[in-house]
């Protein structure tokens, strides 16, 4: 078969082709900004990308076109069609489907589904259960929304009968307005926490608990629901009906629950101590996610143990409290102490950015190095941010830094307004320049860089690198 993906080079629609081309279909593509490191890997994987969007592309004649939902009816300011290849097929009557249709049909059907959804961890969650299966020796097929560093890649088929996908909420295309995960028909489905996002899309925290509430419906009663005990959103959606076996993690009176500090804890099974995890992630985010990973593992007959011994050999996933480098400030014969680093994470909602910052701070406090400062450098790029739908809960979220510098270029809200709260504390830049410059002029030796963004952030670490080497020079 000869698909052709419109919006190839987006995270997901990427490791879809990368799949197709894995299960031996002819693959090609198309995007806006066909740039590396995805255009690098889709093309060394003999897939052919054209850049745009642009009608002639009809000429390829595929078997089916596999439209992404970055892809809509919008027109330009002269009228035109933003997308003139989808026109092209809606008047030709080509073939066309969704992604998450797609790989439903064609790379889901037969496999044991095991789908990681939630607002915040999925892609953390969805690595640490692919990792743990994988260890205990079950060659699991997985689709995360990034690389995990334990394969460094971030899809593959594999030869067991487990796949592991990221269940992301977000609208599926621009005709068919479910969410992703209700294609995807898990036999196992961990439901690892939730709150209002994505404000582009829905209207309040109901319509998301709604959309969950339609992906348990396709659990079979054979089938299990890791569900986090702590969330009384989830509490609700399961409350509408639940047709299938529950395991709950987090709460007191969970099924899972964990002792000690994040990164040297007892997994305990209703009240039971059954494994202990000792690794080099830390926060009580990643606690928990590696909860419902262990819940979810267990499904397949992998035993907490097991379980537990596989995230101890877990490395993360790329862009979660990645350090992207360190230089001293103190001088070419500078104490340790002194090193500045620079850190990437992909935080972008105010909770996740809470739970960073606070993860950050709790590794410096048992590090004995409660004097270093955390400089908090970040983009609200969402597209719930960028409506400002949270921008309240921004002070809130940066409680835990000592300092914060957001570039608030192309918003449709004042970010000094919203970060007023802080007085002092923040900062708003209008572009990545003078961000760096804000930033330069208060770093001291010892200081934690952390920055966050869900997208590239105009290459601000490197930027950072270089200006804090120029600075020490």
């Amino acid at each position: 078969m000869h698909i052709h993906i419109l919006g190839i080079c987006g995270t997901f629609m990427g490791g879809l082709a990368a799949l197709a081309r894995e299960a031996g279909h002819q693959v090609t593509g198309c995007d806006a900004g066909v740039y590396p490191p995805m255009s690098d890997q889709l093309r060394a994987l003999g897939i052919e990308l054209i850049e745009g969007f642009g009608a002639e592309q009809m000429a390829l004649k595929p078997d089916v076109f596999v439209v992404g939902n970055v892809v809509s009816r919008a027109r330009l300011p002269d009228g035109s069609p933003k997308f003139p290849l989808m026109e092209a097929i809606l008047d030709a009557g080509a073939r066309y489907t969704s992604g998450p249709q797609w790989l439903a049909e064609h790379i889901l059907r037969g496999r044991h589904v095991l789908a990681v959804a939630g607002t915040h961890g999925k892609t953390t969650t969805t690595s640490m259960l692919a990792w743990i299966l994988e260890h205990a020796g079950l060659q699991p097929g997985f689709l995360v929304g990034g690389v995990p560093l334990n394969f460094g890649v971030s899809a593959r088929l594999g030869s067991g009968k487990a796949f592991v996908i990221e269940a992301d909420e977000y609208d599926t295309a621009f005709f068919d307005k479910r969410s992703k995960f209700v294609h995807y028909r898990p036999h196992t489905a961990v439901l690892n926490n939730l709150e209002f996002d994505h404000a582009d899309i829905f209207d309040d925290l109901a319509a998301i608990e709604r959309q969950f509430h339609h992906l348990l419906r396709t659990v079979p009663s054979t089938g299990r629901v890791v569900v986090n005990g702590v969330e009384e959103s989830l509490a609700r959606v399961i409350n509408q009906g639940c047709w299938s076996e529950q395991r709950s993690f987090g709460a007191l009176v969970s099924d899972f629950t964990a002792e000690g500090d994040a990164s040297d804890f007892a997994v305990l099974f209703q009240g039971r101590a059954v494994a202990r995890v000792q690794w080099g992630l830390s926060g009580q985010h990643n606690q928990l996610n590696a909860l419902a990973a262990i819940a979810a593992a267990e499904h397949l007959g992998v035993t907490p143990a097991q379980a537990a011994a596989g995230l101890s050999e877990f490395q993360n996933v790329k862009r979660r409290m990645e350090t992207r480098g360190k230089v001293a400030l103190g001088g070419p014969d500078g104490q340790n102490s002194d090193m500045v680093t620079v850190y990437d994470d992909f935080a972008h909602h105010p909770t996740a950015i809470r739970t960073t910052v606070d993860g950050l701070r709790r590794q410096l406090d048992r590090a004995g190095k409660q004097e270093q400062r955390i400089l908090a450098i970040f983009e609200p790029r969402s597209n719930t941010m960028k409506l400002g739908t949270m921008k309240a809960q921004l002070p809130w979220s940066l409680e835990g830094a000592d300092l914060a510098f957001c570039h608030g270029g192309g918003l449709g809200w004042d970010a000094e307004a919203a970060l007023a709260p802080m007085g002092e504390r923040a900062q708003v830049a209008g572009d990545i320049d003078r961000l760096i410059q804000q930033v330069m002029a208060a770093v001291l030796p010892g200081d934690q860089l952390l920055c966050m963004s869900n997208g590239g952030f105009g290459g601000i670490h490197g930027k950072l690198l270089d200006a804090l080497a120029a600075k020490a020079a």
